[in-house]
C-alpha cells in the first residue's frame, strides 16, 4: 500500500491524513503511521467508539516503536456500510479490511467491544495474528464472569454522552483518575481536520444487539485455542466489564499475562497512555515462545 510505505514517522495521531480503501463493498477510513515495521499494530475499537477516540498519548507513543493502523469499521464513523448485529460479523470486516490492505501478519489491540472482536480475528485467522492486546473485556458470559451493573448501561446507552457520563463510565470517582480523564478528553479535542462523527444510531443499536448475543454465543469456551502470545490488561476497578472477567480470560487463554492498573477503571489506557503504551511495546519486542 502506497501510505505504507510512506515516511510515516512524519506524522502524529494529530495530524495523520485519513485514507480510504473499498472491500467488500465498504468505504474503510483509516490513519496509518509511526515507525516502520514488519508487523504493524491494528486497533478495534470500543462500543460507540471511532478513529478519533483513540487516545492521542497513547498512540503517539507506540508509533515511536512500529506502525499504526486506525480504523472505522463498517457503518461506523468516517466508513460506509451498516453495522452488523453481530460480533462475529464484524471481525469478519475486520479481516476483509487488514486483507484489503494487503498484510499477511498483524497484531491487534482490541479495546472493550474491540477485544471481542479482536479474540475472534485472532480464533478464526490464527496466521494472520501474531500477538494479540485485550484491553478492558472479557470472553464472554461463563463460571466465574461478571457482567456490568443495569445503572451503569443505563448511562452507556443514552442517546448522547456527555463528559459527566464518560468519566462516570470510563475513570474511579478519586479525584486522580477523574483528572487524567479530563485530561483525556483535552487531548482528544487537538486534531481539528477531518474529524469522525459520532456513531449513528442505527449502528449503536446494531452494537447492543451484538453485546446482546454475546451474552450467549461468544469466544468463552473457545478461549484456550488462542495460541498466540497474549497481553491482558484493565484497570483495579472496571465497571463496564467487571476486572474480574480480564482475569478469568488471563487464567483460560495458554499463553496470556495480565496487568492491573490502580486507582482506574475500564479506561485505564488512557489515564496511564505512557505507561500502558511502555507495557505494550515490551510485550510486542519480546521473543516469546
Amino acid at each position: 500500500m502506497k501510505n505504507l510505505e510512506q515516511n510515516l514517522n512524519t506524522f502524529t495521531a494529530e495530524t495523520v491524513e485519513t485514507s480510504y480503501l473499498e472491500a467488500d463493498g465498504i468505504r474503510f477510513a483509516y490513519r496509518t503511521f509511526g515507525k516502520p515495521s514488519d508487523v504493524p499494530l491494528v486497533f478495534c475499537q470500543r462500543f460507540r467508539g471511532t478513529i478519533d477516540d483513540w487516545d492521542p498519548a497513547l498512540i503517539n507513543a507506540l508509533a515511536r516503536e512500529r506502525t499504526i493502523i486506525l480504523f472505522d469499521n463498517a457503518g461506523i464513523g468516517l466508513s460506509s456500510g451498516e453495522t452488523p448485529e453481530s460480533f462475529f460479523g464484524t471481525a469478519k470486516y475486520v479481516y476483509t479490511f487488514i486483507r484489503a490492505l494487503g498484510l499477511k501478519q498483524v497484531d491487534l489491540l482490541g479495546f472493550s467491544m474491540g477485544g471481542y472482536i479482536a479474540q475472534i480475528v485472532a480464533l478464526e485467522h490464527p496466521d494472520l495474528v501474531r500477538r494479540l492486546i485485550l484491553a478492558g473485556t472479557g470472553g464472554g458470559t461463563g463460571e466465574g464472569t461478571e457482567a456490568g451493573k443495569p445503572e451503569v448501561f443505563q448511562v452507556a446507552f443514552k442517546p448522547v454522552n456527555d463528559a459527566e457520563d464518560f468519566l462516570y463510565l470510563f475513570f474511579e470517582q478519586s479525584e486522580t483518575s477523574k483528572a487524567a480523564g479530563l485530561a483525556y478528553l483535552e487531548r482528544l479535542a487537538r486534531r481539528k481536520e477531518s474529524r469522525a462523527p459520532l456513531v449513528k444510531p442505527e449502528s449503536v443499536q446494531a452494537q447492543i444487539k451484538g453485546a446482546g448475543a454475546w451474552r450467549t454465543i461468544s469466544t468463552f469456551d473457545r478461549l484456550g485455542e488462542i495460541k498466540q502470545p497474549v497481553l491482558v490488561a484493565n484497570g483495579n476497578r472496571d465497571i463496564m466489564i467487571p476486572t474480574v472477567n480480564s482475569y478469568i480470560i488471563s487464567q483460560r487463554i495458554p499463553n496470556a499475562q495480565l496487568i492491573i492498573y490502580p486507582d482506574s477503571g475500564h479506561g485505564f489506557l488512557f489515564q496511564y497512555p505512557e505507561m500502558f503504551a511502555e507495557h505494550v511495546n515490551i510485550f510486542l519486542n519480546k521473543n516469546l515462545k
